[in-house]
């Protein structure tokens, strides 16, 4: 079969070709000079100290060390970076003791800044359901701005991992199973961290992880090795990291997973020849916490001394908190198992952004004491807050129009301990956020109904989730309409959280039940971090929002929602499943040469369950309602290297004004490697009046059109693609055409 290869699209090969030589970084002017004139002055000591990250203990982010002399390493310049220290006040006087070493190189200061300073926004996953990417961009920069005004230089996010199993606790912390929708979102929220100019201090230093496939741990449980092939590691895990490199994003953190039996952290394959050597990438990388000294347990090195030597050969040019480099690397270099030029590398790296991070100019030009107090939960940043979490809000379910309360004027049972839960508003990995200062739904609530029209009751506890029966069905008495919070706690999702059962408890599923018998519209609040199970108490709602944690504004935005102020327009960015025994599932499968049918029992299926979602990727309702067109192709034959162009009516045929996310799949049927039964493509978000008609445009290239072969190059190849177009990857329409 004839095929096109894309040279500059490809990829290096796994176990390729860079070679065995160092990829130096490339440091352009003003700046090359510059770093070479400091790393000139350098004794190996002080080298090695610039690649040592500490933490600051006050708000450790893994297993502390406990070191009493830390402040006496930084004095002698033996401390590169701290990370988890926050406050200006905090900053500046850890910045005063690197003052006081021999060459005054200032520290980097990093934090774990992922939905959201001390203003919180949605959860990754949950703002992902927006398909919003300006909004992404604006809250990276929000939380930027804030960070940077508490003098933190850099951020360990975006999490760019593709996840395909909602056991895996950190599904919450990305973008969801789409590679090329997560591709789009890593670049935004890299661009919203960053800005045009490290310079600008107003924003920090990102930072890709976990490098590489981290997501695709086996059975969804943290940490686990991940068993994959090249072709799927390229196709799938990758891209979106590439999309960062491109973005410009100033740092790289490896994963804990080991891939092809070799850990993250000392594997030369993925940092050096591809991410330094094909990508190109002058960025300066990071392990995770630990990471280097837990290739030990991983069985890969002996000692933590082969630990240093394994990591900083591959590449990971940064250590933190595993004690390794700075006291091993000298010593390796010393006896020859290190070329210092390694080291001279890594710390060039490092250098390089402090120089463009402005902080040899001003080591203390984040450090503002006026700027941090007019920064921190301003007006401007709640208001962000608000709009991303009512952009982030999925309508599941909507029956006989028992959204929104407009013009409700009645009175309101909102039951459920979550409802009034401050701490799970918050989410999880929202370190710095508050808890007094979120907003509960309770409180959201009485704000926008009126505190006389809202009956509070708690239904379940909190702790244990016992049921509080008899005080609900009270509340739901003297109710016209009641309003049911349920779901998973805060911490039942995050990193180290995985569950190998995603049902959300039973005693809220009865509770709903329950309540569905008092004759009241139930309209219920399903709050979480993951795709969950809830098939006992989905027939009893009359309908359903799924609200994730959305942050510092979360009951205003959901009071927003309910009352019809903002129309929902959330899509799904994982599949829900209806059962966990179909986990990992996802919308961009492959066909087998049996494709799934429900009427042959030999098929890819299941005897005990149906292989459909409960929800599928990209499904979500709005208030109104809207009618998508068939797709309409400009000519049915393209040449390749011309643009296909495909166009589709929408129109607004409900009451409520509304947006809808016109989704865009393709698929190429015959090609030299199998491709998936639909890969979204597009995405155009559309707002129209009631009554109004518009005209989406996508046009398709080599980008969408293209697929790694089997030598892992990426090529185009001739011949029949279908596009499907529709309101998510379930319902679509479709249409062919020809790829000469």
């Amino acid at each position: 079969m004839k095929r096109w290869i894309c040279p500059l699209m490809a990829l290096a090969l796994w176990g390729c070709s860079a070679p065995e030589g160092l990829t130096e970084v490339s440091i352009g002017e003003p700046y090359a000079a510059k770093v070479d004139s400091v790393l000139r002055l350098m004794t190996l000591d002080e080298k090695i100290g610039q690649l040592n990250q500490y933490t600051g203990n006050f708000q450790a982010t893994g297993p502390v060390v406990d070191d009493t002399t830390k402040i006496d390493q930084i004095k002698r310049g033996m401390v590169g970076s701290m990370l988890n220290i926050k406050g200006v006040a905090n900053t500046r006087e850890l910045q005063e003791y690197a003052m006081q070493s021999r060459l005054k190189i200032p520290l980097l200061f990093g934090l774990d800044v992922i939905h959201g300073m001390r203003t919180i926004y949605p959860i990754p996953l949950g703002e992902a359901a927006s398909f919003d990417l300006d909004l992404m961009r604006r809250t990276a920069a929000g939380a930027a701005r804030e960070a940077a005004a508490q003098g933190v230089h850099w951020t360990f996010a975006p999490m760019m991992d593709v996840s395909r199993d909602a056991r895996w606790g950190r599904v919450m912390e990305g973008s969801g199973e789409d590679t090329w929708y997560g591709s789009l979102v890593a670049q935004a929220r890299v661009k919203g961290f960053q800005g045009d100019d490290l310079a600008d201090v107003e924003t920090v230093m990102a930072c890709a992880k976990h490098f590489a496939a981290y997501g695709a741990c086996i059975a969804g449980k943290d940490y686990n090795a991940v068993d994959i092939s090249d072709l799927t590691l390229h196709e799938v895990y990758l891209p979106p990291f590439k999309a960062a490199v491109d973005a410009g994003v100033a740092s790289f953190m490896n994963s804990f997973n080991e891939i092809n039996g070799i850990p993250s952290t000392g594997n030369r394959h993925i940092q050096r020849d591809l991410l330094k050597g094909a990508w190109g990438f002058n960025g300066l990388t990071v392990s995770d916490w630990g990471s280097i000294g837990e290739m030990i347990a991983h069985g890969f090195v002996p000692d933590l001394k082969g630990a240093a030597e394994a990591a900083i050969l591959a590449g990971c040019d940064m250590d933190m908190e595993s004690r390794a480099y700075v006291s091993n690397l000298k010593a390796l270099v010393e006896e020859g198992k290190v070329p210092e030029r390694y080291i001279d590398d890594a710390v060039r790296r490092v250098l390089l952004k402090k120089f463009q991070l402005g902080l040899f100019d001003d080591p203390f030009r984040y450090c503002d004491l006026e700027r941090e107090a007019r920064t921190v939960l301003c007006d401007s940043l709640r208001a962000l807050s608000r709009e991303a979490g009512r952009k982030s809000i999925v309508l599941l379910k909507n029956e006989n129009n028992a959204l929104p309360l407009a013009g409700f004027r009645g009175r309101i049972a909102l039951i459920g301990s979550l409802a009034a839960s401050k701490i799970d508003m918050r989410g999880f990995w929202a370190n710095e956020g508050v808890i007094d200062e979120m907003v509960t739904v309770r409180e959201g609530f009485e704000r926008r109904f009126g505190a006389r029209s809202v009956i509070y009751a708690d239904g379940y506890d909190l702790e244990t989730n016992e049921l509080k029966l008899p005080e609900a069905m009270r509340a739901a008495a003297q109710a016209d309409v009641v309003v049911v919070a349920v779901g998973e706690r805060y911490f039942n999702s995050g990193e180290a959280k995985s569950r190998a059962d995603i049902n959300i408890p039973a005693t809220h599923q009865q509770l709903v039940r329950e309540l569905k018998r008092s004759g009241k519209r139930v309209i219920v609040l399903l709050m979480g971090g993951r795709p969950m199970i809830f098939n006992e108490m989905a027939p009893a709602a009359d309908a359903i929002l799924l609200t994730w944690w959305l942050g510092t504004e979360a009951g205003n935005a959901i009071a927003d929602v309910v009352a019809g102020d903002y129309n929902p327009s959330g899509k799904l960015p994982m599949t829900f499943p209806a059962h966990v025994g179909q986990i990992p599932i996802y919308y961009n499968y492959k066909s087998t040469g049996r494709p799934e049918s429900k009427d042959r029992g030999y098929s890819c299926c299941y005897q005990d369950i149906d292989f459909e979602p409960a929800y599928p990727f990209g499904y979500g309702l709005s208030y109104t309602t809207f009618e998508i067109g068939e797709p309409v192709l400009a000519k049915q034959t393209w040449k390749r290297g011309e643009d296909v162009e495909v166009t589709v009516r929408v129109k607004n045929t409900g009451r409520y004004a509304g947006r809808e996310t016109v989704q865009l799949y393709v698929r190429d049927l015959v090609a030299s490697v199998t491709r998936p039964v639909k890969e979204l493509r597009g995405f155009r978000q559309v707002y129209l009046e009631p009554g109004e008609e518009t005209e989406v445009r996508f046009t398709l290239g080599d980008a969408e059109l293209g697929f790694h072969n089997a030598a892992l190059e990426y090529v185009v190849e001739p011949g029949t693609f279908r596009v499907m177009v529709g309101p998510d990857s379930k319902r679509v329409k479709s249409a062919e055409f020809e790829l000469l």
